[in-house]
């Protein structure tokens, strides 16, 4: 078990924020409403910052100075619905896409959209390649081998699995479990790591019918701290400004949450930006909460994360308010104080 640390000389510093909308508007042929809904993970695309929803089939694009997003259409579910909640009654067949990664190829970008694997329902993988272009060309996989050998990793998925973020390091694909889900008589929930050979799970995806999924290696387990009395879990995590080297250093969001298990919301006692830096003996671990002028845990839920191109300080963070009528917030924040830059940065 690897326990953060809080470090109150890192800091948080919110430079700009805007709401996500899309610049097109609503569209009720397609059931897209006029504004990004729960932002859960962020990735490059090119000069745009793509957006995967949790409770919505649309994949945004957003301009990160103006908040406005063209949008990638998703297969549509039951009865050609592409938004999913309580209010509609069909929160339980959303595809529940929670971590975006965006890789860079000799055609084009191509994003990976991962769903959490909290339910059947959700074990999803969707594939978009030359995002963004004309010719782009997308999949949405069931993987239901994939995430059973996930699942059946208990020292990765706990009682309750819940996949919240994931990233690329050479011929590994690290995913990040969120440890917010219910006990059960033998388990507990669990803020964990696993890889993935990348070439395997690209094989797999392309046949998953025919061929195996690989089996989830290296697990670390994580105690990530609290905000308010509130236990911190994981939300998101990207390389920290492009470090592709052996041991790179990570960053990562992390949400307290009042959920009564993976499937529902609860109230947010704050959010925190951690650093992982395995480059260390072991693996150390800090984080800076999203603090108030008080000084105090702002109740926000920060769920994905991606560092600019500005200066090797400038971050990205979507912001989820857990509200379908309300847009997700697109924040730039700085990061000050000692935080571990790589090769030297200022």
């Amino acid at each position: 078990m690897i326990h953060a640390q809080h470090d109150p000389a890192l800091r948080l510093h919110l430079v700009h924020q805007v709401p996500l909308r899309y610049a097109a508007g609503a569209d009720h042929a397609l059931d897209r409403p006029a504004h990004v809904r729960a932002g859960s993970g962020l990735a490059w695309v090119g000069g745009r910052l793509a957006v995967v929803q949790d409770d919505a089939n649309f994949i945004a694009l957003v301009d990160p100075a103006t908040g406005l997003a063209l949008s990638v259409v998703l297969p549509a579910g039951a009865e050609g619905k592409r938004q999913f909640d309580v209010g509609r009654g069909n929160k339980k067949q959303k595809s529940d896409l929670e971590a975006l990664v965006g890789i860079e190829e000799p055609h084009g970008s191509m994003l990976l959209a991962i769903g959490s694997g909290s339910s059947k329902r959700r074990e999803h993988v969707v594939m978009l390649e030359r995002a963004g272009q004309t010719d782009e060309t997308l999949a949405l996989i069931e993987a239901p081998a994939l995430y059973k050998a996930l699942r059946d990793a208990t020292d990765f998925s706990g009682s309750d699995m819940n996949i919240e973020g994931a990233l690329i390091i050479g011929d590994v694909l690290r995913l990040f479990g969120r440890g917010n889900g219910k006990a059960s008589k033998h388990r507990v929930p669990l803020d964990a790591t696993c890889d993935l050979h990348w070439p395997s799970v690209v094989a797999y995806l392309a046949a998953p019918h025919q061929q195996l999924p690989p089996k989830p290696t290296r697990f670390r387990q994580y105690e990530l701290g609290e905000a308010d009395g509130v236990r911190l879990t994981f939300t998101d995590a990207t390389l920290a400004w492009g470090d592709r080297s052996a041991r790179p250093l990570v960053l990562y969001t992390a949400a307290a949450e009042c959920s009564p298990d993976s499937r529902r919301d609860g109230a947010v006692a704050g959010s925190a930006i951690g650093v992982l830096d395995s480059s260390a003996d072991g693996a150390v671990v800090r984080y800076a909460l999203l603090l108030d002028a008080q000084e105090r845990p702002l109740p926000l839920k920060v769920e994905g994360i991606a560092c600019g191109s500005a200066d090797s300080r400038q971050v990205f963070v979507v912001l989820d308010v857990d509200d379908p009528d309300e847009p997700s917030v697109l924040c730039e924040l700085r990061l000050d104080g000692p935080w571990p830059l790589p090769n030297g940065h200022p």
